[in-house]
């Protein structure tokens, strides 16, 4: 029985480190991550205002700084996530996202899909009549995907090199395996453009599965950065799915 997600998984791979210079030191003040600290150090250094004539601490800065619009200083903190338990058709979306992003996805041509998992449409969870009949296709997808690669292996023999006619047999193959084949895709982007995407991905209009991995990716963001993600507010929409709204638009 292959494995079935109702709900993606979000794991932080990397994040800022930030190395203040001995002759550029800033006035901080308040409680700060890396990140923000170094965003906050790129917006003083426009204007060589280190010594914090305003008394104004990091969030507090930040928050002037996304009410000005001046969203340029937050490129500099980027952050790398990896997304586990989203489909297919969720990434053809998410890699649309090009400015500020770099990805690496799982590859169906190279990887076995035998064991492949597979992500429950959130419109179907809950309702066990669709559930099973959704099940009983993807799980037949998964079957003649199998049988497939067994019969194109036999097709390609005369190819000496068996990881290439392997594949040969999983690009050809894998045309059967539907949208909903679980992948897992590392995402690096810096913070305004992590901004961009959740305020467009997160909205109400936002088709339900990517809308449920934005928020789920809002909140680990809030968490590794709320100078940058504080002003997305998090609410239950009049569909009774989840969804954010944000105070600053597009930073």
């Amino acid at each position: 029985m292959p494995e079935f997600f109702d709900a993606p998984r979000i794991s932080v791979l990397a994040r800022p480190t930030f190395a203040e210079p001995a002759h550029l030191p800033v006035n901080w003040m308040g409680e700060s991550t890396d990140g923000e600290r170094l965003a906050e150090f790129a917006g003083r250094l426009c204007y060589m205002s280190q010594k914090n004539p305003a008394k104004r601490d990091t969030r507090e800065y930040l928050e002037n700084i996304k009410k000005q619009g001046h969203g340029s200083v937050l490129e500099h903190a980027t952050y790398s996530l990896l997304l586990e338990g989203v489909s297919r058709s969720l990434t053809h979306e998410l890699v649309r996202h090009r400015a500020g992003f770099a990805y690496s996805q799982l590859s169906q041509r190279y990887v076995d899909e035998s064991d492949a998992a597979f992500v429950i449409p959130p419109a179907i969870i809950g309702d066990a009549t669709l559930l099973a009949a959704w099940k009983a296709q993807v799980e037949s997808a998964q079957a003649t995907y199998v049988a497939l690669v067994d019969q194109l292996m036999t097709k390609y023999g005369w190819v000496e090199d068996k990881v290439h006619r392997r594949k040969m047999s999983r690009e050809a193959a894998r045309g059967v395996l539907p949208n909903s084949t679980e992948t897992k895709i590392v995402v690096t982007g810096n913070a305004r453009a992590w901004r961009t995407m959740l305020e467009l991905r997160s909205s109400e209009a936002a088709e339900f599965e990517i809308r449920r991995m934005a928020v789920a990716v809002l909140r680990v963001l809030q968490h590794e950065a709320p100078g940058f993600f504080a002003d997305f507010e998090i609410f239950t929409a009049g569909d009774r799915a989840e969804a954010a709204r944000i105070s600053y638009h597009k930073v």
